[in-house]
């Protein structure tokens, strides 16, 4: 485990659903201001999900490579973390635009009653691994394993995976983020995200397989960068500009991380080169970014067919009600579809 904070996949399912009610009571403020009359660019804030890592490189070229500026934009980059609440900051208008999980967490805020669309999705392959010991070389083979998930998980993959696997409820007990149960108990697997646990677990002198559950079907995008309604309205020249930049410097990062990786480190001193060599290695071995549709679309894309997956998939699972949620409401293509910046 990272020692001073809390693993990827730890503040992936804790960290946007806190306080959604408080979130919806601030939908009515205004949004930031504009311009900056000094530089003649626009004010533009983006919030992360997290303090500054590998996961939100791109992001942090833009900003480092003056990538933002390029495109008219004075953008404040602040950080997130294990108690903050992004959506209900972005509702209370102290910030333009987030940095979402994945698609299927922000389908579920919609439907609460927080009008959230996701713009774009860096990540084309949710991160999302199930870590066992070598002696599991199938999922089907946990049937006699105990399974440490998260219990968001529940209301996240694992009803895919639980339906996809033939595995039970009863097999699952609650991921505290802390490796040493697994490191233990050769019975024991457990989720984590691809750039996190499973290095901690290498360090520790483990063997094990690592499961990237989008490489087995499951559907979700994640990082996405997602806004309100209104902001799409009011300020969609900049939300358009944003957009393009941070593809940008997804770009760029993958070329050459060093402009992103000295900002990160300055943002987030406890951040280690070679956590941040190891999580890029495998954003990049696995095509967590550059896969699938970004291959020919361009890196950042939304496809109708994907984001229909991601929807049918947690309406089949009963994780989501389709009459209270539409699916073209969740997304847009708009500020993707005509970028083509490929890898």
């Amino acid at each position: 485990m990272k020692s001073t904070y809390m693993t990827p996949s730890g503040h992936k399912f804790r960290r946007l659903f806190h306080l959604l009610l408080i979130a919806l009571a601030s939908l009515n403020t205004p949004l930031l201001a504009q311009a900056d009359e000094k530089t003649g660019t626009e004010k533009f804030v983006f919030m992360t999900n997290w303090f500054p890592e590998a996961e939100h490189g791109g992001f942090y070229q833009a900003l480092a490579t003056d990538l933002y500026k390029k495109n008219g934009l004075d953008v404040t980059i602040k950080m997130g973390g294990p108690s903050v609440n992004i959506i209900q900051i972005m509702a209370a208008g102290q910030a333009d635009c987030i940095m979402g999980g994945s698609d299927l967490q922000m389908i579920q805020v919609r439907e609460s009653g927080v009008p959230v669309v996701n713009v774009a999705a860096i990540f084309q392959k949710d991160p999302q691994v199930i870590i066992t010991h070598e002696d599991v070389t199938n999922l089907k083979q946990l049937k006699t394993k105990t399974l440490l998930i998260v219990p968001f998980a529940r209301q996240g993959f694992w009803p895919w995976m639980k339906n996809t696997f033939d595995l039970k409820d009863e097999q699952t007990r609650p991921y505290t983020f802390n490796i040493q149960p697994f490191i233990a108990d050769k019975n024991i697997a457990q989720q984590g995200y691809l750039t996190s646990e499973p290095y901690s677990i290498q360090k520790a002198g483990v063997k094990t397989n690592v499961f990237l559950l989008s490489d087995l079907g499951y559907p979700a995008y994640s990082t996405t960068i997602t806004c309100l309604d209104k902001t799409l309205t009011v300020r969609k020249s900049a939300v358009a500009a944003f957009v393009k930049a941070s593809i940008e410097g997804w770009k760029s990062y993958l070329d050459n991380p060093i402009p992103g990786n000295t900002l990160i480190q300055r943002e987030n001193p406890d951040m280690t080169s070679a956590q941040l060599g190891y999580s890029l290695s495998k954003l990049k071995e696995k095509g967590i970014v550059t896969s699938g549709d970004a291959g020919k679309l361009g890196i950042g894309i939304i496809t109708d067919q994907r984001a229909k997956a991601s929807f049918d998939m947690m309406v089949s699972q009963k994780i989501i009600d389709p009459t209270k949620v539409k699916v073209t409401d969740t997304y847009t293509t708009e500020f993707v579809k005509n970028l083509h910046i490929l890898p």
